[in-house]
């Protein structure tokens, strides 16, 4: 049988109904720690008249940079006027206090009581504008354009699309009431989408960002929930004899892979992700009774389903071909390897590691099999990355609480996103463009 700190959903959720958790979930608070190989100078200078907003567009931009460790903040307070086109800027002035490049612009009022927000990157080497972004947004679509300010900056600067934008999901408890928590990336504008007097594990995001699978113990059992969040609609979608856990989507959105005990072992069965009718039969995807397999991901390409399994006598990761076919072991360092989720390129795979006792985020190349650690321990887990796969979310166990966090995939930058006085779990990062 498969042991360790998180391989069931059952053990896991023994672990939460056993765990402190603390009062109401508030904002995450994020503190960053470490930074890239080489952070890029920019000064992003306040948007002349912002003031007028209600929330200041920049300082989220500037948040938002800052947190991913690559960019190096420029002090601009002290700049005025605010310029709001490239032939009011003082180039060589700033490119003297060491900026490559500089975000300015403008807010101006527009029709039906919204916002016009203008923004210019202007690349200061070269004495010319990058890219210019206008937006007309009412005010509560201020802190979404702000991210997609920083997102279109963080791509021409790095090559790679932002992320800031997405959202995340994870599990709080509010005294003794389970919540599925939905926020910014940032940690900001949290809410509630399901509240429950038992346990809520293993929330995943659907391709389209438009649902949510995850377990819930309201029946007293594990059943396998879907859950809209446009409309709210909940849909029990598995909740077949014995243990229902561990959803995954397929990449087109229409099947889950579960994790079913309905013949004893854990074994892996697709269904549709609306659920089968009266009647209809789950496919079983895996057959190692009485081994156990758990913990199924759908690689990018659907071309692959990666697995936890102790069918090796002891848990690893493995995967097999979607459509069926032999399964392939791919971790052999150590004799704990759980938890895998393969990275949106499909090049690699991120899973927990246990070594002397710790339990670490590593990543694996999947063409020349190199392990790298992403974090140290002592008890991580849950790794979900984001959907540019530059940085990987998880959970970590601090004093016996729960926090969230995040590090980049060379373990360089690492951010904490805490609740003050709070405990979070189970997170998973949205996909883009939701």
């Amino acid at each position: 049988m498969l042991n360790g700190h998180r391989l069931l959903a059952c053990l896991a959720s023994l672990l939460l109904l056993g765990a402190p958790w603390g009062p109401r979930a508030e904002p995450l608070v994020v503190e960053v720690v470490g930074a890239g190989a080489k952070q890029i100078p920019v000064a992003i200078a306040p948007l002349s008249f912002e003031a007028l907003l209600s929330e200041s567009v920049t300082d989220v931009v500037s948040a938002d940079l800052a947190r991913s460790g690559l960019f190096r903040l420029i002090d601009t307070s002290t700049l005025l006027p605010r310029p709001a086109e490239l032939a009011q800027l003082n180039v060589a002035e700033w490119r003297g206090r060491g900026a490559e490049v500089m975000l300015i612009g403008r807010v101006g009022t527009a029709p039906a009581g919204k916002w016009e927000v203008q923004a210019r990157l202007i690349d200061l080497a070269a004495g010319r504008q990058l890219l210019a972004e206008v937006h007309v947004v009412d005010t509560r679509q201020l802190r979404a354009t702000a991210h997609r300010i920083a997102d279109v900056i963080y791509e021409r600067l790095t090559g790679v699309s932002g992320v800031f934008g997405t959202r995340i999901t994870y599990v709080t408890r509010v005294n003794r009431r389970y919540e599925l928590m939905v926020a910014d990336a940032d940690g900001a504008n949290p809410r509630t989408v399901f509240s429950s007097a038992e346990p809520i594990i293993s929330p995943r995001w659907s391709p389209d960002g438009a649902r949510l699978a995850y377990v819930s113990f309201e029946r007293k059992k594990p059943v396998v929930v879907v859950q809209s969040l446009v409309s709210n609609e909940r849909r029990v979608v598995a909740d077949f004899r014995g243990s229902n856990s561990a959803p995954a989507w397929s990449p087109d959105g229409r099947r889950l892979a579960v994790v079913l005990t309905r013949d004893g072992s854990s074994q892996i069965y697709l269904i549709p992700a609306t659920g089968l009718a009266t009647g209809g039969e789950p496919e079983r995807f895996t057959r190692t009774s009485p081994s156990n397999d758990t913990e199924p991901a759908f690689s990018p390409d659907g071309r692959f389903i990666y697995f936890t399994s102790d069918r090796g006598g002891g848990p690893q990761v493995y995967r097999m071909p979607a459509d069926g076919g032999s399964a392939e072991r791919l971790t052999f360092d150590g004799d704990y390897n759980v938890s895998p989720r393969p990275s949106p390129d499909g090049k690699s795979v991120v899973f927990v590691q246990r070594v002397a006792g710790r339990f670490r985020i590593v990543t694996q190349d999947l063409v020349n099999r190199q392990v790298l650690p992403v974090t140290d321990g002592p008890v991580d887990e849950s790794p979900s990355f984001a959907p540019n796969g530059q940085m990987i979310l998880f959970s970590r166990l601090q004093g016996g609480r729960g926090e969230l966090a995040a590090a980049s995939i060379d373990g360089r930058v690492r951010q904490r996103l805490s609740l003050p006085g709070g405990d979070a779990r189970e997170p998973s990062w949205g996909p883009m463009g939701q």
